[in-house]
């Protein structure tokens, strides 16, 4: 029996059941959905395939310890108790990062010291040796105490997995590509989609839909921090890729449309549509709002701009006018808007016929579902 690993993906609040889905279709063991992450089981080699195909997961941790620890003595000893020796050879790197909340041990710098502490002692131990040099493949440690329990955990993507490596540059406040994908999912993108964005900026909602019409694994283009580590099998990483290469459907009749108003934007949109494989599927072009006029089988999925500032908000509630009045005359299958404009639903001139509460970074946003009469209804 190959060893099973506990796993924990991070993702943004409001895309979990779209995370535990990708999950379960990877084969996981024991899904168990909470906030803001989804924890699962599975082997070395699912390891692998959840950091190259999995497009909602912020990052896939493997946990090394549970346990309660009230105390500086109680985090120290159960650090101390995982066998690093077998994952760390002598030369590891190991920066250690961590979190507190709801816990007597409230000071992080402090709870990294120890943690840093414990991992140095045994690693000594289980090497035999007095110095750590340090030089080696990076192992990023993390640790998460809530309500006084302490989870430990090695990094395995390294880069967050929103890293596709096809966005080198990005317009102003850009939409994370994980939430894009989110979006993407639960605006039903098949195959055969026609996706629309008025406001396209770097192109990453339309290029999202297009990697997930073609089933084209987002990590492709990218390595892994645990494509170093020592103690799993290198082989499992190209079986991965080779696997999720056949996966690949280029018979599918997707094609995505961006618009927007800045060139710059539209050029950088076209850039990394092409570095992500799917410049042949999608198109982007100049233009306003005003003219925007979706025809009958397009779904429109877009992140309309909008700012704090006062001028900046005055302007997104206009353009937010505009989008609702464009796509009254011209609904298509439907429309999904994420904005962090809490009065998008007066601006664009319709209440949503649903909402979803999701986070953009640490920005509290809504994803409002307008759907038309021949579109699929979750």
């Amino acid at each position: 029996m190959p060893q099973l690993y506990d796993l924990t993906a991070p993702c943004f609040f409001g895309s979990e059941a779209t995370l535990a889905f990708e999950v379960r279709r990877l084969g996981a063991q024991d899904v168990c959905v909470s906030d803001g992450r989804v924890a699962f089981r599975g082997d070395a080699a699912l390891l692998a395939a959840a950091n190259i195909n999995l497009r909602t997961a912020e990052r896939v941790l493997l946990r090394l310890a549970r346990f309660s620890a009230n105390t500086f003595d109680e985090l120290f000893d159960g650090v101390y108790a995982v066998p690093w020796g077998e994952l760390l050879p002598a030369d590891a790197q190991f920066p250690v990062k961590g979190s507190s909340l709801s816990s007597q041990l409230s000071s992080v710098p402090a709870c990294q010291s120890i943690v840093k502490k414990a991992v140095v002692k045994r690693l000594q131990a289980d090497h035999g040796v007095t110095v750590l040099p340090e030089t080696g493949a990076v192992y990023k440690l993390r640790f998460a105490l809530r309500k006084n329990e302490a989870e430990v955990y090695l990094d395995t993507s390294g880069e967050g997995l929103h890293k596709r490596g096809y966005r080198k540059n990005a317009t102003l406040a850009p939409i994370k590509e994980t939430l894009a994908a989110a979006i993407a999912d639960i605006g039903r993108v098949k195959r055969d989609s026609l996706v629309m964005d008025p406001f396209c900026g770097s192109g990453t909602l339309i290029i999202e839909a297009a990697q997930k019409a073609l089933n084209m694994a987002p990590g492709l283009r990218r390595r892994f921090a645990a494509e170093s580590f020592a103690f799993l099998p290198s082989a499992v990483w190209r079986e991965q890729r080779q696997a999720a290469l056949a996966a690949v459907r280029t018979d599918t009749a997707f094609a995505g449309v961006g618009t927007d108003i800045d060139p710059a934007a539209v050029a950088l949109a076209q850039q990394n549509a092409k570095l992500a494989g799917v410049g042949e599927r999608c198109r982007f072009a100049v233009a306003d709002v005003r003219d925007f006029a979706p025809p009958a089988d397009a779904a429109v999925l877009t992140n309309p701009p909008y700012g704090e500032r006062l001028g900046d908000v005055q302007q997104a509630a206009q353009l937010a006018a505009v989008l609702g009045r464009r796509w009254q005359q011209s609904p298509g299958l439907g429309l999904y808007a994420i904005t962090a404009d809490a009065g998008f639903e007066e601006h664009f001139g319709r209440k949503a016929d649903r909402r979803r509460k999701i986070y953009n970074g640490m920005i509290p946003c809504q994803l409002y579902m307008y759907y038309t009469q021949h579109a699929h209804k979750e």
